[in-house]
């Protein structure tokens, strides 16, 4: 147990030990950097001003005084000035002499110096800028002048530097003359900004002038017009823009006054467009950077454009207009983008990049009529880089084209680009296409690009069945978005009811289901004899239609669409009965003076008449056949009993048979003359058979 003589120690020592632990803040830091110059305006310089780093303590206030005393001399002037800076005004020192000067800080815990300067007063002498003035000549040259003579001092050196308005690099030179300077070949209609700095004898160099720019002459523009065509997202669209860039100002040389564009048509005509810088028109828009031709150009087989100033115009850049066809399977272009910069890059290929002048690298925002730009490279380069700022979840087209040394222009790839992505907008259509048997078909429309918000790298389609108390959703398949817009399901089950669904994945997840709802009915698995059906009975009304209109139209007309039985029966005249009985009674005696026997249905409607090309005609051949007598014919007839039923030609006179034939009611002499023809010839024969006289007219 301690006692009373041994802890009242103890307590003083726990008291008195925070006092021991906290720190004096002690003395200041000594100031460094001490500077010392004399300050002239136009009229004199009449103050010395010092300058200095304070590096105050930061738990005390310091107090900084400015000291001076004249070199081998005792005297300590003293001037009270802020943390940084102090002054020594004319009266308090001589204009040649020196000075030794230093700072003192003092605060709470002592003070301390900074170290000593000497300074010799017309030494720190600082002049102001001078003055830079030019001459309206066409040289681009400039002019300054000082304040040394005002003080009776020479000029020392001066250095001048200048760079063009666009260019951040300025361009340094030490000049010995003290009043001129001159660029000998500036950029023609460039703006030169010059600054100037000089000195007075041994004193300190004065700070720069202000900016003192200077226009230099213009010149004829050179170079070519960098247009390009904005034919949409895809190529067959027939509406093309054509758009194009200002010039450098190394290349306009001068202010452009207008831009002539020549159209030439597919039909070989042409159109020239004057599009004025200074005029708004409605023909074209501008957005500081590049123009666009308003009106499409369809019917467009090349443009040319140039750039007029008052000295010139550039050389007219030729562009074909873009065709579509199969884009080439490579090179294959790789996209790394961010709000700020969009860098593509491909790879070469011989197959294209021998016959291949230069590459067109063309981004365009899917909403139309914004985000467009393209960059020309030569064929050795493989990387582009744009900058911008490019929208978050917006879809940006990327498009690589080939220059050819022919001048013709073709695509070689495509691919879309993202700063940030997002999930994609739904599905805007979802429905079933068609139903057959046990298998359906579903149809939907994909996102349009301006709702995916990112790469869509598949469509997820699903199936639930509906009346399962678990309401089971499965996952049918993934569609890529290259494999079109429908997807078959098969093997589902009859009568059963069904809610498909669909939905866009990207990399930043999947949009909202869209559904569907269909339902198999059990007759479905018929539904293939329906076509058949069809055809049948479109089969048998036609035929019926065909044959009714056939019987309307008369037996003079041949119908194709029927049968040769259903045609109505042409009397064949070496069949009819009465020839065959004119036979008879010539073979049998005194029969042929008999009444003339009829066929039963004598009346002969229809016969086709047949043209035949008869042989030359023989005078003493048609005597031999008037000379005829009956008998003979019935000879011949004998002979020849097959010819009944046959309608050959008589091998020897080159007639049918039944044109040799007479009425059994006919009593003639035994040969025929041809004035009694006429009155001797049945109506049969007459209105069939040509008569001699109408064979020798042939």
């Amino acid at each position: 147990m301690a006692t009373p003589t041994t802890w009242w120690p103890l307590s003083v020592l726990l008291v008195t030990f925070p006092c021991c632990c906290c720190s004096s803040p002690g003395l200041p830091t000594p100031p460094s950097n001490l500077e010392c110059c004399r300050p002239c305006d136009q009229t004199d310089c009449s103050v010395i001003k010092c300058i200095w780093d304070p590096k105050t303590h930061p738990d005390s206030r310091t107090i900084y005084t400015l000291h001076w005393k004249p070199e081998n001399e005792e005297e300590e002037p003293v001037t009270y000035g802020n943390s940084s800076d102090g002054y020594i005004h004319r009266e308090n020192f001589e204009s040649h002499g020196e000075l030794r000067v230093w700072v003192q800080a003092q605060n709470q815990n002592g003070s301390v110096k900074s170290q000593e300067i000497v300074i010799h007063t017309q030494h720190i002498i600082k002049p102001p800028p001078p003055t830079i003035t030019s001459s309206d000549e066409d040289l681009l040259e400039v002019y300054w002048s000082t304040i040394c003579g005002k003080l009776e001092l020479n000029v020392g050196v001066c250095d001048v530097r200048y760079r063009t308005e666009n260019d951040q690099n300025w361009i340094w030179t030490e000049y010995n003359l003290s009043s001129s300077y001159g660029i000998t070949e500036p950029q023609p209609s460039t703006v030169y900004v010059f600054q100037v700095r000089c000195k007075c004898d041994q004193s300190l160099i004065s700070d720069w002038s202000p900016d003192f720019l200077r226009k230099s002459a213009e010149s004829s523009p050179v170079g070519e017009v960098d247009a390009w065509w904005d034919c949409g997202l895809l190529l067959s669209n027939s509406d093309c823009f054509l758009n194009w860039k200002n010039l450098s100002i190394s290349q306009a040389r001068g202010y452009i006054l207008r831009y002539e564009i020549t159209v030439f048509n597919i039909n070989g005509t042409k159109q020239l467009i004057n599009v004025f810088t200074d005029n708004p028109s409605s023909l074209f828009v501008y957005d500081e950077m590049k123009w666009r031709l308003i009106s499409s150009l369809k019917d467009v087989s090349s443009v040319s454009v140039s750039a007029y100033n008052a000295l010139g115009a550039t050389k007219a850049s030729c562009l074909p207009r873009q065709r579509p066809g199969n884009q080439a399977t490579e090179p294959k272009i790789y996209l790394e983008m961010n709000e700020q910069n969009l860098t593509v890059s491909w790879n070469l290929s011989s197959k294209v990049s021998d016959s291949t002048k230069q590459y067109v690298v063309q981004y365009k925002e899917c909403l139309p009529g914004s985000g467009f730009d393209w960059i020309k490279v030569d064929s050795k380069q493989t990387t582009v880089v744009f900058k911008g700022t490019f929208k978050k979840y917006t879809s940006y087209q990327v498009s690589l084209f080939a220059v050819s040394n022919l001048n013709e222009i073709s695509q070689l790839a495509t691919a879309t680009g993202y700063s940030a992505q997002g999930v994609p907008s739904k599905v805007p259509s979802f429905k079933v296409f068609k139903i057959a048997g046990t298998a359906v078909t579903l149809e939907w429309e994909p996102v349009p690009c301006s709702n995916q918000r990112g790469v869509i790298l598949y469509y997820e389609i699903g199936l639930n069945t509906q009346g399962d108390p678990k309401y089971i959703s499965t996952l049918v398949r993934n569609i890529n978005v290259t494999s079109g817009t429908t997807c078959k399901l098969e093997a589902l089950s009859p009568g059963q009811k069904y809610m498909a669904w669909i939905r866009a994945v990207s990399a930043a997840g999947p949009s909202e289901k869209v559904n569907t709802t269909f339902t198999i009915n059990h007759h479905e698995d018929y539904a293939f004899v329906t076509p058949i059906v069809v055809i049948v009975l479109l089969v048998i009304t036609t035929a019926l239609t065909s044959f009714i209109l056939c019987v309307f139209q008369g037996a003079k007309k041949e119908c194709p669409l029927l049968p040769h039985c259903l045609y109505e029966k042409v009397p064949d005249p070496s069949n009819s009965q009465i020839f065959k009985q004119m036979k008879r009674q010539i073979n049998e005696p005194l029969t042929w003076m008999r009444g003339p026997l009829y066929e039963p249905y004598p009346t002969i409607s229809v016969l086709e008449v047949v043209e035949i090309k008869s042989k030359v005609f023989d005078p003493d051949m048609m005597k031999k056949e008037n000379a005829c007598h009956l008998m003979d014919c019935q000879d011949d007839q004998q002979e020849h009993p097959t010819r009944e039923n046959s309608d050959s030609t008589d091998s020897r006179y080159g007639r049918k048979e039944y044109s040799k034939m007479v009425d059994s009611d006919e009593e003639r002499n035994d040969c025929w003359s041809s004035s009694e023809e006429e009155q001797s010839t049945s109506g049969y024969e007459k209105h069939f058979m040509p008569s001699p006289l109408e064979v020798m007219v042939e």
